[in-house]
């Protein structure tokens, strides 16, 4: 499994909050199939390399199906291949390593 760190920003549509633009994106991911987490400042999807690169292309081009005449994608994918990998085990790690920190 990969995880995907997607965050899909529609410019040149005047609005000045883009909540009801990401709940369209996040609707469209409830459908995937695919597990997600939205996070502040984006959304991490868990699946295949395949998987993450077809999803990527259905939520870009999802707000110009909106109207958005300009579309700023920023994407991540971790794939790593030698044992599997979830939403939450990077964070889960980082907190366990801290415990051992002096002080």
């Amino acid at each position: 499994m990969a995880l995907l760190d997607i965050t899909v920003v529609p410019l040149g549509t005047g609005a000045g909050s883009l909540s009801p633009w990401i709940a369209g994106l996040e609707a469209l991911l409830e459908g995937s199939g695919l597990s997600f987490r939205l996070h502040d400042m984006g959304t991490t999807v868990e699946g295949s390399a395949d998987e993450l690169f077809a999803v990527a292309r259905r939520l870009h081009e999802y707000s110009f199906t909106q109207g958005a005449p300009r579309v700023y994608t920023i994407m991540k994918i971790d794939d790593r291949r030698d044992r599997k990998v979830s939403i939450g085990d990077k964070v889960a790690s980082v907190k366990n390593a801290m415990k051992d920190l002096p002080g």
